[in-house]
């Protein structure tokens, strides 16, 4: 193994092809319970945007690697590490900030065996948007077979999932997506009614619901997403918040959620990882035979080389893209 590796590092807040740079930089070493991973390919999502502009939750000390999600092997193990969990050798996936380069030390805990029915760059875009997706419509909203699934950003990275396992469920999934031009990839994820951002939300899925409303509501949007949701949501229906893309927290006005008996569900997928993750191992282990099934597969719109990551987390700062980007490293 060499001694350098190349990295992409951010040197200060701004735009991401403006602040991100490739440097030469020391192989890590994995310290007790951590592993190190040669890695395969990164899967951009929106929290890269805010690192880059140092608007996330966690700011680590400049300079940092950005990237929170890859495929790779396991080429060493630190101290204290399972090796009948994590072996080197092993392709594995895993989630930790700092994954954007030739190599990447996760803790162990974090990696879990990459299913053999994804090639590199599916397996790199399962683990946040499929998990966010699994644990927001079965643990936190208990969506069941013959439910109506009302999935904001249905074009997106985590939409799509939502889609997939909405569908797999047996619920009847309706995807809103921003523009004509998305509409086909929802319908491919498993939505059967498509409606646009534009629409009267709360008009449409009444009507395609029969006046009952959606029973379930995945919402990565927040803003006048949550708002339209609010006035379709079915008696004892349960919306799940699991981000705010349009930039807008909206209130959770308590009074009107009495009145009309339903729910609201906040997501934090990291909080299962770090506080039960024996329950990330299960939702992996369904994800896992979801793929082999054919029922889930994640939705890669592009794969960018490594030297073009930065148009990568650009290309995804605009909103225009659908499914995932995905950053190839190595073979």
């Amino acid at each position: 193994m060499t001694s350098t590796m190349r990295a992409w590092r951010v040197t200060r807040d701004g735009e991401p092809t403006e602040v991100m740079n490739l440097d030469e930089v020391d192989v890590p070493a994995p310290g007790p319970g951590e592993v190190l991973l040669r890695t395969r390919a990164v899967a951009v999502s929106f929290p890269d945007v805010l690192l880059a502009r140092g608007q996330y939750q966690v700011r680590p000390g400049l300079p940092f690697v950005p990237g929170i999600e890859l495929c790779g092997d396991v080429v060493a193990v630190g101290e204290d590490v399972d090796e009948s969990r994590v072996a080197v050798g092993q392709r594995v996936v895993g989630s930790a900030i700092g994954v954007l380069a030739e190599h990447a030390v996760l803790p162990a805990a974090s990696c879990r065996p990459a299913p053999a029915s994804l090639d590199d760059a599916q397996a790199a875009a399962l683990t946040i948007a499929y998990q966010t997706a699994w644990f927001g419509l079965h643990r936190r909203a208990g969506l069941a077979a013959g439910d109506t699934l009302l999935v904001h950003a249905a074009a997106g990275g985590v939409g799509t999932a939502a889609c997939q396992l909405g569908a797999a469920a047996g619920a009847t999934v309706i995807g809103v997506v921003g523009s004509e031009a998305k509409a086909d990839v929802a319908r491919a994820s498993g939505a059967k009614h498509v409606l646009l951002r534009s629409d009267d939300l709360a008009a449409r899925v009444k009507e395609l619901t029969g006046g009952a409303g959606s029973d379930v509501v995945f919402d990565p949007v927040g803003g006048p997403s949550f708002e339209a949701s609010t006035k379709c949501i079915a008696f004892e229906g349960r919306i799940v918040v699991v981000g705010f893309a349009s930039g807008e927290a909206p209130p959770v006005r308590a009074n009107h959620a009495l009145v009309k008996n339903y729910s609201v569900l906040g997501l934090h997928w990291a909080l299962y990882q770090q506080r039960d993750p024996d329950l990330v191992d299960t939702a992996h282990a369904e994800l896992t035979r979801l793929a082999a099934s054919g029922a889930v597969r994640p939705v890669v719109a592009d794969v960018l080389p490594f030297d073009r990551a930065p148009e990568a987390v650009a290309l995804l700062a605009d909103g225009s893209t659908t499914g995932r980007l995905v950053v190839h490293v190595a073979d």
